[in-house]
């Protein structure tokens, strides 16, 4: 990366957010990952490569435990980076239920708090510990198609990306030195997938075109997008259309 960075990830000890990690510690940013897991393969890359990499094990669905996480991160941020970067990604597509079937008020809070509040938490976190550096500050919440167009029996999953889209275009209005954006990154192969193809297709209908995709190769790989979305955060024009889309871009 050209500029001295300092980014955050979310959800990073698999899939897209591990990644995005791997993506930004090559490029020679500083990385604090948040996350339930531990990744220890990445720990030993790091540590072999000589990558500056911390990583914090925590339940971002617990609003707690997401609250003192916020607040540690505001304490700990290095002051001395050209930009900083925040990356939203840890999310749930549970619960799959139908609409009348939505009748768990701890699995609908959980995936709120993890999709929405703890976007909204490490956000606020981030904007008070960057403000008045002399830097860039840059926000990617990752958020899906689904919260765009309607899916059955992913009521929870498509009204939180759809409260995500329009947190972000507050923030972006309310901040206007800080760069936004939204950005559904398509349909990945992640164990997200493994687990929305082992869904009752009682309660999710759209269930045989995801097995298709998968079974005729069109999940792209985390990898790849990865790529793209670090490739456009780093582009004059990020943020410049907050509700996006990376298949937009090369």
């Amino acid at each position: 990366m050209s500029l001295s960075t300092y980014a955050i990830v979310t959800g990073a000890s698999r899939g897209l957010g591990l990644a995005l990690a791997q993506g930004l510690l090559q490029a020679g940013a500083r990385v604090l990952t948040l996350s339930r897991g531990h990744n220890a393969e990445l720990q030993a890359q790091a540590e072999q490569a000589g990558w500056s990499l911390q990583q914090i094990q925590v339940d971002l669905a617990d609003a707690a435990a997401a609250q003192r996480c916020a607040a540690q991160l505001a304490d700990s941020l290095p002051r001395d980076a050209q930009r900083y970067l925040l990356i939203n990604n840890a999310g749930t597509v549970d619960p799959v239920r139908a609409a009348a079937g939505l009748d768990d008020a701890a699995a609908i809070g959980a995936a709120f708090g993890l999709n929405v509040g703890s976007v909204m938490l490490l956000s606020a976190a981030f904007l008070r510990a960057t403000s008045g550096l002399e830097a860039e500050r840059r926000v990617v919440n990752i958020s899906s198609g689904a919260g765009r167009n309607p899916v059955p029996g992913w009521a929870v999953y498509c009204a939180a990306k759809a409260a995500v889209d329009r947190y972000t275009q507050v923030a972006a209005a309310e901040n206007p030195d800080v760069r936004f954006a939204s950005l559904a990154p398509g349909v990945i192969d992640t164990a997200m997938q493994v687990h929305i193809r082992d869904s009752d297709p009682t309660d999710f209908p759209g269930l045989a075109r995801f097995v298709d995709m998968h079974s005729s190769g069109q999940l792209a790989a985390p990898a790849a997008v990865a790529a793209k979305i670090l490739r456009y955060v780093g582009r004059d024009d990020f943020g410049t259309t907050i509700i996006d889309d990376i298949r937009n871009y090369d």
